[in-house]
């Protein structure tokens, strides 16, 4: 009934973990053809749902693959010790779908409109990351043992280029003709506590902007004709789910201390939720946080860092540091 009522405002849960909260919620029982492993660390959770057959993907409005979920509160905090147990946590993770050979050649792409905040993770996380590939051609001597093949994009989006992202990302592939791509992108959550707190890494690619119902053209392996990873983190949520989550919660509250309730017409509220943001189109009011600037920098150094840690196994996170600078 509650993803009924989100897509009724066109907003769409990007986070596979939240979609199986909610289900899960309104059944009382895991979701048929859905796995769910945990697992647990000083800074961080992990939570992994594998969809594994089409009825699932009904049910969830996510494709069969596999999400894997880090939350890490301490993101948010100015701690640089947490933040590099967190990367190495995601390196971790990230390593699960990166089984390639030491010369494997890789393509790494930050999506997003580097113009606003919100949106900027996955540029911020190119400037961060570790690039090989033009050292393999022109200074070898300065790659040690463990070092693969990187190169870097960060395309922009279609209303600075006039170019679908799709097809940028797809002509660079035909050049540098990567083994794997991962995409970086800023997603919307239901939960303002996830904000640059969550880490989702999936197997099945990314629609650009699907989040704030901005949908563009599929990046995964049946455009790119390579396996894509696509590491995304929220960065904003819907001021409709906001809303909802107010009424609901202040119908809970009436309940608990015994006041008169008569009951509320799930269909009212939304119709009252939808009056109010009716000049933002319904659902495309979205909010983010005032200090959203210096949770990006830290974040796109965070993720920066795991994923180079993980594309060159031969790296510790003193030697990131080293060739960063």
């Amino acid at each position: 009934m509650l993803l009924e009522i989100y897509r009724s405002f066109g907003v769409n849960l990007d986070l596979a973990v939240e979609a199986r909260e909610i289900v899960r919620g309104e059944t009382g029982q895991e979701i048929p053809g859905v796995k769910v492993d945990r697992e647990s660390y000083e800074h961080a959770s992990v939570t992994i749902v594998e969809i594994v057959d089409k009825s699932a993907e009904a049910v969830m409005g996510k494709p069969v693959g596999t999400y894997i979920t880090v939350e890490a509160p301490v993101l948010r905090e100015n701690n640089p010790a947490a933040h590099q147990q967190v990367g190495e946590v995601l390196a971790r993770n990230l390593s699960r779908f990166v089984n390639l050979s030491e010369y494997s050649n890789i393509l790494l792409v930050g999506l997003g409109n580097w113009r606003a905040t919100p949106d900027a993770l996955g540029p911020k996380v190119i400037e961060n990351s570790l690039v090989t590939r033009h050292l393999f051609n022109y200074a070898p001597q300065e790659l040690k043992g463990g070092m693969r093949s990187v190169s870097a994009l960060a395309p922009g989006v279609l209303g600075i280029t006039g170019i679908e992202t799709a097809e940028i990302i797809k002509g660079v592939v035909e050049k540098v003709r990567p083994e794997l791509i991962m995409v970086i992108d800023s997603l919307a959550a239901r939960s303002v506590t996830r904000i640059c707190t969550t880490i989702q890494i999936a197997d099945t690619g990314i629609s650009p902007g699907s989040g704030i119902g901005n949908r563009r053209a599929g990046i995964n392996r049946e455009t790119m004709g390579v396996p894509v990873v696509a590491i995304g983190v929220p960065t904003v949520v819907h001021a409709a789910v906001i809303a909802q989550d107010s009424i609901n919660g202040f119908l809970e509250e009436m309940k608990k201390n015994n006041q008169a309730f008569q009951g509320l017409n799930p269909g009212f509220a939304q119709h009252i939720i939808g009056k109010v943001l009716e000049p933002f189109g319904g659902g495309n009011l979205t909010v983010t946080p005032k200090e959203i600037d210096s949770l990006i920098h830290a974040m796109s150094k965070v993720i920066a860092g795991g994923i180079s840690l993980a594309l060159h196994p031969g790296l510790t996170a003193d030697d990131y540091a080293y060739y960063l600078h």
